[in-house]
């Protein structure tokens, strides 16, 4: 940001809510506010970290995927990921004509595409691994304790809106 602001938004806007008589919301308020705030802040910082490396973080996910699982449907991809077939569909062709990932014929069904990635898409890959390790994955700016908080704490949420999260046993209705 340019121009940092000289207050804090999300207590302004807790504050606000609770003049306003919706103090009962005024903490999921601030906490989703807040986790949106922090996930516009890792976007930028991952962008600027896979940029140089003609990456986005959707691009790095796919290929991270493929790394990992081996060649995949489009459709397995995207479910895996969280992502729509649409951004699937636009990374790989991106990735496709950087040469970092191909389609290729399913093995036993005629009607599926996969997509693999290629020796130079593992080593693109690798590198930006690096790189999100050393310059975001390990400057979050919170010791081990408060991270594994964190995750435990957004882990709550996930799992109440029906993810599977390690360690939450999964609501039966």
């Amino acid at each position: 940001m340019a121009h940092p602001l000289v207050y804090d938004p999300v207590e302004a806007s807790r504050q606000r809510w609770i003049q306003l008589g919706w103090g009962d919301v005024a903490g999921g308020m601030s906490a989703v506010v807040s986790v949106m705030r922090a996930e516009q802040i890792f976007m930028r910082r991952a962008s600027e970290v896979l940029r140089p490396l003609d990456l986005t973080f959707a691009r790095y996910q796919v290929l991270g995927m493929l790394r990992w699982a081996g060649p995949m449907t489009l459709g397995s991809v995207a479910h895996g990921l969280w992502i729509t077939p649409a951004t699937v569909t636009n990374a790989i062709d991106r990735l496709e004509a950087a040469e970092l990932c191909r389609r290729v014929s399913h093995p036993t069904d005629a009607r599926a595409t996969l997509v693999e990635i290629t020796a130079k898409g593992k080593r693109k890959f690798d590198t930006s691994v690096e790189r999100l390790n050393a310059d975001l994955f390990g400057t979050v700016g919170l010791d081990e304790d408060d991270l594994e908080t964190l995750v435990k704490l957004i882990g709550k949420i996930r799992a109440a809106d029906g993810d599977v999260v390690a360690g939450h046993k999964p609501d039966p209705t």
